[in-house]
């Protein structure tokens, strides 16, 4: 036999821990843009929406009442619904707010775009 047997060393504590930190600090980041990052934008977009409510706005609620927005005041927003109608709903329920029919870009129908 003209093998020789080589020893090596066991691998210490501090090679364990550095073969856990990159991947754990590559999943993290993964996380931030893909969930965290997205999800405060989003918050602050409507946090934006809700400084910018006024009077005579239509919005939609989170629960799908669509109404004319009558008053507003720090917490609370009063929606008119139909006529002599109002409701009084938190300002952070207003999910969005639609564009008047009157200022939306008249859209061509069918028909008109073939007769051309």
């Amino acid at each position: 036999m003209t093998g020789f047997a080589y020893a090596q060393a066991a691998p210490g504590a501090f090679d364990y821990l550095n073969s856990l930190i990159v991947p754990t600090m590559l999943i993290i980041g993964i996380m931030y843009f893909l969930m965290i990052r997205p999800q405060q934008k989003q918050l602050k977009e409507h946090r934006a929406l809700l400084a910018a409510l006024k009077k005579g706005d239509t919005v939609v609620t989170q629960g799908g009442i669509i109404g004319k927005v009558f008053l507003v005041s720090e917490r609370e927003v009063q929606i008119e619904v139909a006529s002599n109608v109002k409701l009084r709903v938190m300002k952070s329920s207003v999910q969005s707010v639609l564009k008047d029919p009157a200022e939306a870009p008249k859209e061509e129908s069918k028909s008109e775009k073939e007769s051309k």
